[in-house]
């Protein structure tokens, strides 16, 4: 399943300001599914075709199928980079700059580069190229995805620490599903396509039970099926979406406004993701609100340096943040909610104490009842499923 966009032109190498490249993403359900082959395969039908192209980084896994994709195509070097004794290996994301192939090949997007590297991530290095007018090939695994990664730990019981932003992922020119059954995925594994014999067996074990892979699948498609439908969207001119024909569903998505209130407890973390989720499949935007007491006020604030690590995740999330000043939040949010033209407001549930609901001083009921025209969704922190032995 893919969404299909014309071809980029390559950039002018002379040209101190390229158009942006574009990028194609091979998403997948799980390890041995199939996305490097897939994407390496692609590129040796381009290279055929006369197109430039570069292996930008290519992780084997000891993979010889996959390593047969490789002959014939040019691979950069990576960089060395010593990191507490050992020498570790990175792209060479300025060597590739540097070369100005029309695309390169990524493996591995969703990787945490050494510490001492240009940037922290390879999705960013990714986005280094494509400013620099490179197309890039590049790939993961649904379970990669940040707004997923509670969904996810509640599946799985793993939690997932190398993650890619949504709109970075939205910002894909064409996404691709390569997918495989969970029966042909596992045979793969028993044979050892995948990882050799120990590793496939706790693999099997654990993170590869049947239940956590046919979950997976259906995320993968369903996220794919999504992004296609985005493109779609986008495909339509601004005249017919504005249309009176145009159907109820899309008009009312078009209002959705949504807001969550953050907080210093751990649990704001999951509700971004949440909302950030929620407001994609809406086409929804979405305001993530602190709220302190002002200057004067008598409260003091506590948590500060959470609620600004929140506040950060936030904004790479790409949610719009608001810091608001209040000694009462909940008629703060509210009174926000309402000059904003807010639909929905999410709220995690806290570790409750039965006085307080008891006194009226819940903030959760306090919105509730203030914000009575809005629609309050309180969103529960997931837990993972627990795990059934054979």
């Amino acid at each position: 399943m893919s969404s299909s966009i014309p071809s980029s032109a390559t950039a002018d190498p002379g040209d101190p300001h390229p158009s942006r490249g574009q990028m194609k993403l091979f998403l997948g359900y799980a390890a041995g599914v199939g996305k490097t082959y897939r994407m390496l395969e692609e590129a040796q039908q381009l290279q055929r075709q006369g197109k430039d192209i570069v292996v930008g980084y290519f992780e084997p896994h000891k993979r010889k199928d996959t390593i047969g994709r490789t002959e014939g195509l040019e691979m950069v070097p990576t960089k060395t980079i010593n990191y507490r004794g050992v020498a570790l290996q990175e792209m060479d994301t300025a060597a590739i700059e540097t070369r100005r192939p029309a695309l390169c090949v990524v493996d591995e997007l969703a990787h945490t580069n050494v510490p001492g590297s240009e940037r922290a991530k390879r999705w960013e290095d990714v986005q280094a190229l494509l400013d620099a007018g490179i197309d890039v090939m590049t790939n993961m695994n649904i379970q990669h995805l940040e707004s997923l990664n509670d969904q996810i730990f509640h599946i799985t019981g793993v939690r997932v620490r190398e993650t890619v932003p949504d709109w970075f992922v939205k910002s894909a020119n064409e996404v691709v599903m390569v997918d495989a059954t969970t029966g042909a995925l596992l045979n793969r594994l028993k044979r050892g396509d995948i990882y050799a014999a120990e590793k496939a067996q706790k693999a099997m074990e654990n993170f590869f039970k049947e239940s956590n892979l046919t979950a997976l699948r259906e995320l993968a498609l369903r996220q794919t099926a999504h992004e296609l439908e985005l493109r779609e969207m986008a495909a339509i001119p601004e005249a017919a979406k504005e249309s009176p024909a145009a159907s109820p569903a899309s008009q009312k998505q078009a209002r959705d406004r949504i807001l969550i209130y953050l907080t210093a407890d751990p649990s704001t973390s999951m509700l971004i993701r949440r909302a950030r989720r929620r407001a994609d499949f809406l086409g929804a935007d979405c305001f993530a609100v602190s709220v302190t007491p002002p200057p004067s006020g008598r409260h003091a604030t506590a948590g500060t340096e959470a609620i600004e690590k929140h506040m950060s995740f936030a904004k790479n999330l790409h949610l719009e943040t608001r810091r608001l000043e209040g000694n009462d939040a909940a008629e703060t949010i509210v009174e926000f909610a309402r000059k904003n033209q807010i639909t929905q407001i999410l709220l995690g549930r806290p570790k409750h104490r039965s006085w307080s609901r008891l006194l009226g001083t819940d903030l959760i009921l306090r919105i509730v009842r203030k914000a009575k025209d809005i629609r309050v969704i309180i969103v529960a922190d997931r837990q993972p499923q627990p795990q059934l032995k054979n």
